[in-house]
């Protein structure tokens, strides 16, 4: 497939593209006595391809106003840890160096307790003409910034960047992947079209930049010149899970994502239909990390794949994954109260699910027992250890993971409960509408009706005693079978 000609969108497709990515979190009027236009970053960490950037430059041109970025890390989000925050400061890194280069006045503060100050934000705020954010429906971020912009005086909005085609753009939750799918084709095209990235027409003054350490009552971390070991020994001094350790040779932040990226287009794409489904290899993009806590772009990644020079069957498969599987995920849950509870399921499997939940199950575990991957079942302790160790698991190994803890479960209830724990827990791409989306579809989510059998009811079964015919099972667990 020859590459694509970009073009970049014009003043008013940007603007119709914000207005479909925005939402007004307490209709607040903009103030004329503020001295700055807040962006607070929270699950898009990146300056570029950023729409929550874009809407915060443009409206800090509209007020003559300069823009300030803060971004912060505290221990107390779910399942916090080293893992999750090395995985995050290494991408803090990143975009210091790379709002330094643009111009951009950017502020990273680190929680380190607890009962740290937790009002930076609202400090900030108090001298905002308004406040910008990232419109995320999962990992708290959502939560967050609705109790923010109740008890802020400054107008808030939210601007979405996650999605290739504005999630806002559909006004209700699909049904499944074909509802989504030829909605997502017909604008996808315009939608990866390339915007021009621009820095605020206004700097922020020297002095600005040195009142903000008085206003946030604290320094701000020096990314710029922090090393690895000085990274680590920050998380350290931290009030998280120090026993979910960094996974050794993944490193955060966008120039990882991007070398992970070019590595994937040149070397893995071309092969993609025939090792994509061979769990033991590299054969998958690896990218869902850098796209879940927003340090890549979905759009680029498409587009690079587009550029890429591998055989179109395997564009499009990858592609379908990007765009359909990743975009329905995010509409789910951007739609669905309670998106990850039982009850937001269709009637079809609540229906199921009451009528087979006295089934006697084959056998039965206990969450400490899959946490520890001493089940009978070696594929399925080789998907735990891959997981614990590696924070993420094979695409079809994962479907058979949760699958697996469905029917040993001792409830259905427990099922899904010990799916987002462990899944949270562990998987660097943890607390994400994609990882909400796997895990929901495991228990019959975008599926339809399979017949009638024990525990499973109309549910979906999945048997790892079947997985060779996907991919070849003893390698997989030869390489993640051993002791964590």
């Amino acid at each position: 497939m020859p590459p694509r000609r970009l073009h970049p969108l014009d003043g008013d497709t940007v603007r119709e593209q914000l207005a479909l990515r925005t939402r007004d979190l307490n209709t607040h009027r903009d103030v004329t006595r503020g001295h700055y236009v807040l962006y607070w970053m929270q699950s898009t960490h990146r300056v570029h391809e950023n729409w929550a950037l874009r809407a915060a430059i443009r409206a800090a041109d509209a007020l003559d106003r300069p823009l300030v970025i803060h971004q912060g890390l505290d221990p107390t989000y779910p399942y916090a840890s080293a893992r999750h925050h090395a995985f995050m400061l290494d991408g803090a890194c990143d975009t210091q160096q790379r709002a330094d280069q643009a111009g951009l006045a950017y502020h990273f503060v680190l929680r380190e307790q607890r009962d740290d100050d937790r009002r930076v934000v609202d400090r900030l705020a108090a001298r905002a003409n308004l406040v910008v954010t990232d419109l995320f429906p999962t990992a708290g971020v959502a939560e967050r910034s609705a109790r923010f912009a109740a008890r802020t005086d400054r107008r808030v909005l939210a601007v979405e960047s996650s999605c290739i085609v504005p999630a806002l753009s559909f006004p209700k939750a699909e049904w499944a992947a074909r509802t989504i799918r030829p909605k997502l084709s017909r604008v996808l095209a315009q939608a990866l079209e390339p915007v021009e990235e621009r820095p605020p027409r206004r700097e922020a003054s020297a002095a600005l930049r040195t009142s903000l350490a008085d206003t946030m009552q604290r320094a701000p971390l020096p990314l710029a010149s922090m090393s690895r070991a000085d990274i680590d020994d920050a998380i350290a001094r931290c009030d998280i899970d120090h026993t979910v350790a960094r996974v050794k040779g993944i490193i955060g932040g966008t120039r990882a994502g991007s070398a992970r990226l070019d590595h994937f287009v040149r070397d893995v794409l071309p092969h993609y239909m025939t090792h994509r489904n061979e769990a033991a290899d590299d054969g998958t993009s690896g990218l869902s990390p850098y796209l879940h806590v927003g340090q890549l772009s979905s759009a680029e990644v498409v587009r690079a794949a587009q550029a890429s020079g591998a055989p179109s069957e395997a564009i499009a498969a990858f592609v379908d994954q990007v765009t359909t599987w990743r975009e329905l995920s995010f509409n789910w849950c951007v739609h669905t109260p309670r998106f990850d509870q039982l009850d937001a399921l269709p009637n079809w499997v609540q229906t199921t699910m009451r009528a087979h939940a006295d089934d006697v199950r084959p056998v039965t575990y206990d969450l400490a027992t899959l946490e520890s991957a001493t089940t009978h079942d070696a594929l399925w302790n080789a998907a735990q250890r891959q997981l614990v160790q590696s924070g993420v698991i094979h695409n079809y190994a994962r479907m058979l993971w949760g699958k697996s803890i469905l029917l040993w479960a001792p409830t259905y209830e427990d099922a899904r409960a010990w799916m987002f724990m462990l899944n949270d827990r562990y998987a660097l791409d943890g607390r994400d509408p994609n990882s909400v989306g796997g895990i929901m579809w495991c228990l019959g989510l975008w599926d339809r009706s399979w017949g009638n059998k024990p525990v499973w009811g109309g549910l979906r079964p999945m048997l790892t005693a079947r997985a060779n015919k996907k991919f070849d099972v003893g390698r997989y667990v030869r390489r993640w079978g051993g002791g964590a």
